[in-house]
């Protein structure tokens, strides 16, 4: 049986969104240790989250939806890195795919439309924080041009053990 490629839009993400995105979170909460969040969330309690990524500026939310089905397959961010001031100019980016969308180019598209939107804003490094192992997730970052700085050692404790988490850098901006 042939498989049929389904157009996958992306925009920015909206209120509507949220349960959709707090399940996809929920379930690397619940089954993963790519997130250090140990108890699952309502949508309620992500909304905070959601309104801190407006449609423009450094911080963005965008999602990546099936045209046809209106599903939600995964949604990519770039949130403050630090609150100090001094830190403004670097943003903190992370990509999460439904489960059932992995493999699918998903996070690609993602990243590719994320970036592209920051090309004008005042931003001069993007990190990505990646709970080791995972292969996927270093490929996906190597691809657009991160490269790792450095590994915390089992720096957080999930399902009865410790994780580590290697840290990639990539920069943004103009390029003296």
């Amino acid at each position: 049986m042939p498989s049929e490629r389904t157009e996958v839009q992306v925009r920015p993400g909206a209120e509507a969104d949220l349960a959709a995105l707090t399940d996809i979170y929920n379930h690397y909460v619940r089954e993963t240790a790519i997130t250090f969040d140990t108890a699952v969330f309502l949508p309620e309690e992500r909304r905070p989250w959601l309104l801190s990524h407006p449609e423009d500026g450094p911080h963005r939310l965008l999602v990546a939806q099936e045209r046809d089905s209106g599903l939600i397959l995964g949604y990519a961010t770039s949130s403050p890195f630090r609150t100090k001031p001094a830190y403004a100019t670097s943003v903190e980016v992370s990509v999460y795919c439904a489960a059932d969308a992995a493999g699918r180019g998903i996070g690609t598209l993602l990243y590719k439309a994320l970036f592209e939107a920051l090309e004008g804003e005042d931003l001069h490094r993007a990190y990505a924080g990646i709970a080791q192992p995972n292969d996927a997730s270093e490929r996906l970052h190597e691809r657009f041009g991160f490269r790792h700085v450095g590994t915390y050692r089992e720096v957080g404790r999930k399902f009865g053990r410790y994780w580590d988490v290697a840290w990639y850098e990539r920069p943004l901006g103009a390029r003296p």
